[in-house]
């Protein structure tokens, strides 16, 4: 049982940093007065299990990390959206123990912040978003493309993923050049144009070194034709999983989408790629 309440008051104590943290971030003085209580409840929150355990626990500093960096760039709903689901967890856990009074009313606490929550994530907008969506959209139905034309034209792994490499930073770059004169021509307050630029520009390029790894692991261009495919299809899925969560909106909408245009475009350049083949080979 000690166990469990130190992994619990571990929790705890993560998430009241991660208040603290997030409500030196908000802007809006209301909605940064609610982080704040909940960080007080928390807290005191701390103290019961202490007094339970008997030992001093600290934040997971990685989960905070992870947890400021996201908000940083992509905005404070991104990472509430999250939280409420660690909120229900905890909840859960402080009902296993319906004897301890003290757990039973923690328990309710933690269910009224998980409704506080979802209620706050709904007025904040996801600063940065669109500018990660832009990336990872372009980089996705783009990129795919050309690497699929490559296979095909080149036959060479070694050899796509160099042009690939070459093509993904020029068409990074370029987007992100796009997305700051794109932000601050729209002067609004929220999103910092060289933030948004380098959100896209970042997405872009990790979107483009997962879908060129495979073509430095395997030696035959087919075969990494497929499991760049296989890749792509996860970063869909992993992406419009955690944008549905946000955004309360549909998986599987969003995921057949991207998923259709990026297989689509993939399919029509591989097909260019082999009409481009058959025309130079003939024309040898």
């Amino acid at each position: 049982m000690t166990k469990d309440l130190l992994s619990l008051q571990r929790d705890e104590t993560t998430l009241c940093e991660v208040y603290r943290r997030l409500a030196a971030l908000e802007k809006d003085p209301a909605r940064r007065q609610t982080l704040l209580r909940i960080m007080h409840d928390e807290r005191r929150h701390c103290e019961v299990l202490k007094n339970n355990t008997g030992h001093d626990v600290a934040p997971d500093p990685k989960r905070v990390f992870w947890y400021v960096r996201m908000a940083r760039m992509l905005g404070t709903a991104f990472v509430v959206r999250q939280i409420e689901s660690c909120e229900k967890v905890t909840e859960k856990s402080y009902s296993l123990y319906p004897e301890r009074e003290e757990f039973m009313h923690i328990a309710s606490e933690e269910h009224r912040h998980g409704e506080v929550l979802m209620t706050l994530a709904g007025e904040i907008k996801l600063h940065y978003i669109s500018s990660v969506v832009l990336g990872l959209n372009d980089a996705l139905v783009e990129f795919t493309g050309a690497l699929a034309g490559f296979t095909l034209a080149l036959n060479d792994p070694r050899l796509v993923a160099l042009t690939g490499g070459i093509t993904g930073i020029a068409a990074a770059l370029s987007m992100a050049a796009s997305e700051y004169l794109a932000t601050k021509s729209e002067k609004g307050p929220e999103k910092h144009p060289l933030r948004a630029a380098v959100c896209t520009g970042i997405t872009y390029l990790m979107t483009v070194a997962i879908l060129i790894i495979p073509y430095l692991l395997f030696s035959n261009a087919l075969a990494a034709l497929g499991v760049m495919l296989l890749a792509a299809l996860t970063v869909i899925a992993l992406f419009n999983y955690y944008y549905s969560v946000v955004r309360c909106e549909s998986f599987r909408q969003h995921f057949v989408e991207m998923a259709l245009l990026s297989f689509g475009i993939a399919g029509i350049s591989f097909l260019i790629g082999y009409i481009l083949k058959l025309f130079t080979g003939g024309m040898t």
